[in-house]
């Protein structure tokens, strides 16, 4: 059940510097997918937001408590698949309440559509916060600052707020923000309207968006859960036809019917109504495997080694022991990496790739480290 209770989601006394009193704020966490570009560590069966990639805790279990005290347990809701919703409740100690069970993966724009009606059903002016759950942010007293101010703008103007994040590298494994039109903002904010949501790009392209001042997307969202239904309707007929479903109660049918597609895709790229606002907190996407070499420092000749592995006479070499040892000798560039049930050894240059290559791997390697199920799901 949704808390109704007029307390539930009121944000905590030292925010209100930031944000306009008694707005009603939910966390939903995106936490489906294998992570496949970690494969083999990391399957649909024990997927990376479970592993301990980048402390003690599982990813998701440091997602939630970052935003534990910002909003009460109850308004924190997880959406998942059925078979990772038990693992999910004892990484993070949430309750059944708090797990939305996805029927069927139809990408971020149909589940963000059903938690936005769940919560807007509760209460039509609430602010909702779309989150990942596979995400480094540090420190967390500036997260939730962020937050406090996306959602006083989101509230305030009426707009869908992405949190965009000033860039330190050209990167190509991320999306990119244009800035457009300054906004006024909390201070010591900087928000704008989106002039334009930029996909992947290339090596060059990445090096001329960090030169002219575009910022990462980070994929954290704030809005009004009634404004992003309102938005569905405008730009997505292919999610909106399928929420008369949801006015029934019938999960299954909504998520068969619903196109499979990005909120990004869905609205985002198409709304007027889009805003970002600047982190001023460190962040990290764990994407892949380059996540884990940024993660943890590197030896004198650039090999980072986690677990029981150990590099000699080479440089720049990833070595990860989830199981076992790992001794690499002679070799540069390269990443190896050893479970109880697949070992891979490949150019750290070709990692992009790796989701590609899994294709034309036989079945039963990719099942090795998934309990017999299907192979890896998209990330």
């Amino acid at each position: 059940m949704l808390c109704k209770a007029p307390e539930c989601g009121r944000l905590p006394a030292l925010l209100k510097d930031h944000v306009t009193s008694n707005i009603s704020v939910w966390v939903t966490v995106l936490a489906g997918g294998a992570g496949t570009r970690f494969w083999p560590l990391s399957t649909s069966r024990r997927p990376k937001q479970l592993l301990n990639l980048a402390g003690p805790r599982p990813l998701i279990a440091d997602t939630i408590e970052r935003v534990r005290g910002f909003v009460p347990p109850a308004n924190i809701r997880v959406l998942t698949g059925a078979h990772l919703a038990e693992p999910i409740r004892r990484a993070t100690g949430l309750g059944d309440e708090s797990m939305l069970i996805e029927t069927r993966a139809r990408g971020t724009g149909p589940a963000l559509a059903w938690a936005a009606w769940e919560i807007a059903r509760s209460d039509a002016q609430a602010v909702m916060i779309s989150l990942h759950s596979d995400h480094v942010v540090t420190p967390t007293a500036r997260f939730r600052d962020i937050l406090a101010a996306a959602a006083d703008l989101a509230r305030r103007d009426d707009l869908l707020v992405a949190v965009a994040v000033p860039p330190d590298r050209p990167e190509t494994a991320y999306g990119y923000i244009r800035p457009g039109e300054a906004l006024s903002a909390p201070a010591g904010h900087t928000a704008y309207r989106v002039a334009a949501f930029v996909e992947k790009p290339g090596p060059g392209d990445a090096a001329r968006f960090v030169a002219d001042g575009y910022r990462w997307n980070s994929g954290i969202f704030v809005w009004r859960a009634a404004r992003l239904l309102a938005e569905l309707g405008t730009h997505a007929p292919g999610i909106a036809r399928a929420l008369p479903a949801l006015e029934r109660g019938d999960v299954a049918t909504f998520f068969d019917q619903a196109e499979s597609i990005s909120v990004d895709e869905a609205v985002l790229e198409r709304s007027t109504r889009v805003a970002a606002i600047d982190a001023t907190f460190d962040w990290d996407d764990i994407g892949g495997w380059e996540a884990v070499a940024r993660r943890n420092p590197p030896d004198a000749d650039g090999n980072v080694c986690v677990g029981d592995a150990h590099v000699a006479d080479g440089a720049g070499n990833i070595a990860f022991a989830d199981s076992g040892r790992v001794v690499v000798f002679g070799v540069q560039d390269m990443l190896v990496v050893r479970t109880d049930d697949v070992t891979l050894v490949m150019p750290r240059s070709e990692l992009g790739r790796l989701k590609q290559h899994l294709k034309d791997l036989p079945a039963r390697t990719t099942r090795a480290t998934d309990d017999g199920g299907a192979g890896p799901d998209s990330p």
